[in-house]
């Protein structure tokens, strides 16, 4: 008996809208980060990267790094007024691999909340992302995930 196919196996229709921002002006989104995104960062901030986790991390409850939000709002430190990102080029693997994260395909009803907030895939000319390129984006969310809690 073969293993059944992920329901997203012919691939979804998706395409990031201009000026959207949607995924990252989430009060509450958590997002963890792999060592290498820890590292891509601080040197895009030209900073030794204790220094940059210190400045723009917090400890999540089970002690990973994860990105600081603003206290205002509650969303990225990140997130700029007009829905741009301000660190695009270093941005962490779990950022581009929205909305292809596991918790976001593991059930219908994950998956239809996440079609609510994001507009991209609710374009019907938009282009289809196949399966290779969705696993490779819950992989990288997956690493991400795992984040870690001490820098050597």
């Amino acid at each position: 008996m073969g293993k059944r196919q992920p329901w997203y196996s012919n691939g979804v229709r998706f395409e990031c809208q201009p000026d959207c921002g949607k995924c990252c002006d989430q009060p509450g989104g958590v997002v963890f980060l792999a060592p290498h995104d820890a590292q891509k960062l601080a040197d895009h901030l030209e900073m030794p990267v204790q220094d940059w986790l210190d400045r723009d991390c917090k400890r999540s409850h089970n002690g990973r790094y994860v990105l600081r939000s603003r206290p205002e709002d509650d969303v990225c430190i990140y997130l700029n007024e007009d829905k741009t990102c301000s660190v695009y080029e270093a941005k962490p693997n779990q950022c581009s691999a929205f909305p292809w994260w596991n918790e976001n395909m593991a059930s219908n009803r994950a998956w239809h909340k996440t079609v609510q907030l994001c507009p991209g895939l609710r374009q019907p000319g938009s282009k289809v992302v196949q399966l290779p390129v969705i696993q490779g984006h819950l992989d990288k969310d997956r690493v991400a995930e795992k984040g870690f809690r001490k820098w050597d």
